[in-house]
């Protein structure tokens, strides 16, 4: 440890630079992680919090609930089997206000439950997030769908689907919209169990089966871990650049009776150093960023996803110095000296 830190501190500049490096990557990657969780929610907050269960999908749905159909007699079956079960309906649609602005929103319609409000026929209950558009309640609201308005009622929290709020309607609403009384999905706390005629997914299943959410999600994550391979090779190529800058003195400290385990733990505290300063830094940076981001910013970074990022940067870190200094096994002492005079 004290060879590391004589070292760095002779060479303050360059692990300065390579300190700075790391430091931006993580705060990148902290903050598209931030992101991707941000966006997540705010696509399927209505489904991530409802409890751990089971999603039942007509079978020939081909796994997508736009497509989903399921008959009467199939989920009164099910519904009736299980006490917590019930169906529900999810379209894509749009409420205008009384000062005339139209807002995009995803109406939802379900049977009787204690996950979702009730609703009367003629009423509408929000997503908070339409509050700051001006919505209060008792404003009533029209659909190019609907013949009538609806009445404003009340207003939930987190309730939002394909990054729009959610509006809970009545199912005589919802049908008179849609032309179909038959529901799309069927919910159950019940652990995943095969019922004739349907598909069943758990929630992390389902989510998948959501094209919007999949393709999202895949993308920034496929970046997040490009952002943590890459701070990788940056760690291999910046000690292999420095090893062979030292051959000389290595070959020195090896005919002083220096191990190669010595001389590995001394570019592991240095790695070591380099990465945890950096990573505190840039995991402060990006809590500090939750609070000053504009609302319309997705972002949810958790201490949890933070800590968990940092152990792989770390884990990534110790890999790239490690494969650098496969060439300091390789130095001779005496070969390593005679090219370190010429």
């Amino acid at each position: 440890m004290f060879m590391a830190w004589k070292e760095m501190k002779k060479n303050k500049s360059k692990f300065l630079i390579v300190g700075f490096i790391v430091l931006l990557i993580s705060l990148l990657t902290f903050i598209i992680s931030g992101l991707a969780s941000g966006l997540s929610h705010d696509n399927v907050s209505l489904i991530k919090n409802m409890p751990v269960g089971t999603f039942y999908m007509s079978e020939e749905s081909d796994k997508s609930y736009s497509q989903s159909h399921i008959e009467k007699q199939e989920q009164d079956q099910l519904v009736r089997g299980h006490n917590d079960a019930f169906a529900f309906s999810i379209q894509m649609g749009a409420l205008k206000s009384e000062s005339k602005k139209q807002h995009s929103v995803a109406f939802v319609t379900s049977t009787d439950n204690t996950f979702f409000k009730n609703v009367e026929k003629g009423e509408i209950i929000l997503d908070s997030s339409l509050k700051d558009e001006g919505i209060k309640i008792g404003d009533h609201l029209s659909s190019p769908l609907a013949e009538a308005s609806f009445k404003v009622i009340d207003f939930v929290e987190d309730k939002r689907f394909n990054h729009s709020p959610v509006a809970f309607i009545n199912r005589v609403d919802f049908k008179n919209m849609f032309r179909t009384e038959e529901l799309q999905l069927i919910y159950s706390t019940q652990k995943n169990e095969d019922v004739n005629g349907l598909q069943s997914f758990s929630k992390k299943e389902f989510l998948s089966t959501i094209p919007s959410y999949q393709a999202e999600q895949m993308t920034l994550t496929m970046i997040v871990w490009f952002l943590v391979v890459i701070s990788g090779m940056l760690f291999a190529i910046f000690f292999y650049m420095m090893n062979v800058q030292k051959i000389g003195m290595y070959g020195i400290l090896k005919a002083l009776g220096i191990r190669n385990s010595d001389l590995f733990k001394m570019i592991w505290s240095q790695m070591g150093l380099i990465t945890l300063t950096a990573l505190l830094v840039s995991a402060l940076l990006s809590q500090f960023f939750q609070f000053f981001a504009p609302e319309t910013i997705p972002y949810n970074l958790s201490i949890t996803t933070t800590i968990q990022l940092s152990i792989v940067f770390v884990i990534v870190g110790f890999l790239g110095s490690t494969l650098s200094g496969y060439q300091i096994k390789q130095v001779e002492p005496l070969q390593a000296i005679q090219q370190g005079e010429s």
